[in-house]
């Protein structure tokens, strides 16, 4: 068995001024996002302070997506009780596909300005993400949200304010995953050329198997449960055409041009 971590959430606090950890990480996904970014930017075409207006756009998207997504998908209940609640951001809630949806607006809003390619610049911005959504996993955990399902592997623990059952630290899987497995396979894989709508193609695929795979041992969200058959979950119904599009997305790069 293991302890879950006492953090507190408040990473500093002068006063009534808070930073939250959860806030932090999508600082330091944005800042490794932005470097790694710069590294690459002369493959497409693009100057360092390119990168700066992209990943400012991403960020938009990202934080403006992921909550409206949140509030649609997971808390329209809370959001209708409390109107307010979803300005408050430093308390989590945040999806993954609001998010993608915002990000892939600011990308094809930034790629007809610069008169690319769409799929050139995700394929471009894919191997950017990843810490970011490892980084976020990470203040999930020390938000103490998304636990887990009841287990008795070594490595489980209780949850806070769920009883003395060990659970499945689900975010430090997903942290895992979709942070650092997903972030090395396409760092490498996208080293080289490759076939435009590749690199998206694989994003894609990838994080929703890893998603899917995670939602078995993650709790529901509670005011939701399992929408079919007792043991689908919301987060695998919203990741299935995820998986579908990049599959379709890696065969139709086949016949794509490598830059």
């Amino acid at each position: 068995m293991m302890n879950y971590p006492d953090i507190d959430p408040v990473a500093i606090a002068l006063g009534p001024f808070q930073v939250h950890w959860y806030g932090l990480m999508y600082v330091i996904g944005f800042v490794a996002a932005w470097w790694l970014g710069r590294k690459r930017a002369a493959r497409i075409g693009l100057t360092h302070d390119d990168i700066g207006d992209l990943i400012f756009y991403a960020a938009l998207g990202v934080v403006l997506g992921g909550r409206l997504g949140y509030a649609l998908f997971y808390g329209m209940g809370q959001w209708l009780a409390d109107p307010l609640w979803i300005f408050r951001v430093w308390d989590g809630g945040m999806s993954f596909h609001g998010g993608l949806i915002g990000v892939l607006l600011a990308a094809l809003w930034f790629a007809r300005k610069k008169q690319l390619a769409f799929f050139t610049l995700t394929d471009f911005v894919a191997p950017l993400v990843p810490i970011g959504l490892g980084a976020g996993r990470i203040g999930n955990f020390i938000n103490r949200e998304l636990p887990g399902r009841v287990t008795e592997l070594p490595w489980g623990m209780p949850f806070p304010g769920m009883g003395p059952e060990l659970r499945h630290p689900s975010a430090l899987y997903e942290a895992l995953l979709e942070g650092l497995v997903l972030f090395v396979v396409l760092w490498f894989v996208s080293a080289k050329p490759r076939a435009r709508g590749m690199i998206s193609g694989l994003f894609l695929s990838l994080y929703g198997v890893f998603r899917f795979l995670v939602e078995f041992v993650r709790l529901p969200d509670a005011h939701i449960g399992f929408i079919a058959f007792g043991w689908v979950t919301m987060g695998m119904l919203l990741t299935v055409p995820m998986i579908v599009f990049g599959v379709l997305l890696i065969v139709w790069s086949r016949r794509q041009p490598t830059p």
